[in-house]
C-alpha cells in the first residue's frame, strides 16, 4: 500500500470522527454543556486564537515545554554517554537511576511545591526529570552498542575519550538519540499540560482545567484541539529533523 494511500485513510477516519461528533451533538444525544458542536468548538477556538489570549498561552506552554525538552535532551545525552561509555559509571549509576525511573513525574509536583514554591523553574525542572528518560535510556543503549573492535583501534591510535565519544560513540547512538528525542518532546507537553493543570500557572492546561470547572465546553474542547494539534506539529516537525540527521536509515528503508 502507498504512502498516499495510508494518508488518504488517515484523512477519511479523522473525518469519520467528527461527522460522528457532529451527528452526536445534532440529535441531541449529549448536551451542549457537555460536548458542544465541531463547529461550535473551532469557531471559538479561531475566535480565541485572534481575538482572545489563547495565542499567548499556547506560545507560553510551548516556551515552557521547549525549555524542558532541551534541559531533557542535553541532561539525557550527556549521561547516557557517560553510562553508556563507562563500565564504572554504569555500575554505580544504575542502581539510582532504576530507582529514579518508575517515579511519575506528577508526583514529584507536591514535593517541588513543598521545597521550592510555585516557582516557574521548579516546574521546569520536573519537566525535564519526566522528559529525561526517553533520550536517556536510548542513548545509553547506543553509546554501549559500540563494536569493541573500534575501542581497540581507537585505543592504538591514541584517541582520547572525549574524541572517542564524538567521532565514534555520537554517530553509532544518533538514531537512537533522535528518536528518544521524538519521545521526549511528547512526554514534555504532557508534563507541561498536567503541571500547568496542578500549580495554575500560565497556560493551556490551567485554561483547560478552568473551563472544565466552569462547565465552558467550547473552551474545553478547543483547548484539547489545540493540544493535539501542538503535538502533532511537534512530531511532524521532529522527524523531519530525524531523517534528515540519518539519511542512511531512510536509504536502507
Amino acid at each position: 500500500m502507498s504512502n498516499w494511500s495510508l494518508r488518504a485513510g488517515s484523512v477519511l477516519v479523522t473525518l469519520s470522527i467528527l461527522l460522528l461528533w457532529q451527528l452526536v451533538t445534532t440529535t441531541g444525544l449529549v448536551q451542549p454543556i457537555f460536548l458542544p458542536s465541531p463547529s461550535s468548538t473551532f469557531a471559538n477556538l479561531l475566535r480565541g486564537l485572534t481575538r482572545g489570549d489563547l495565542l499567548a498561552l499556547t506560545i507560553s506552554t510551548m516556551e515552557r515545554m521547549i525549555h524542558g525538552w532541551t534541559l531533557a535532551s542535553l541532561g539525557g545525552i550527556l549521561l547516557g554517554a557517560l553510562i553508556g561509555l563507562s563500565q564504572r559509571a554504569r555500575y554505580w549509576l544504575t542502581p539510582t537511576l532504576e530507582l529514579l525511573r518508575p517515579l511519575p513525574a506528577s508526583t514529584l509536583l507536591p514535593v517541588g511545591i513543598a521545597l521550592f514554591g510555585l516557582h516557574p523553574n521548579m516546574l521546569l525542572g520536573i519537566i525535564a526529570f519526566g522528559a529525561i528518560w526517553p533520550v536517556l535510556l536510548p542513548t545509553i543503549h547506543g553509546f554501549s552498542a559500540i563494536d569493541p573492535r573500534l575501542r581497540e583501534v581507537a585505543k592504538n591510535l591514541g584517541i582520547g575519550p572525549l574524541a572517542f565519544a564524538l567521532k565514534f560513540g555520537l554517530p553509532n547512538a544518533l538514531p537512537d538519540v533522535t528518536a528518544g528525542m521524538r519521545l521526549s518532546l511528547t512526554a514534555c507537553l504532557i508534563i507541561t499540560v498536567v503541571g500547568e493543570m496542578i500549580t495554575a500557572q500560565q497556560g493551556l492546561g490551567s485554561t483547560i482545567i478552568m473551563a472544565a470547572r466552569s462547565f465552558r465546553s467550547t473552551d474545553l474542547y478547543g483547548g484539547i484541539v489545540l493540544l493535539g494539534a501542538v503535538g502533532a506539529a511537534n512530531n511532524a516537525l521532529l522527524g523531519l529533523v530525524e531523517r534528515a540527521l540519518t539519511p542512511w536509515r531512510r536509504a536502507r528503508a
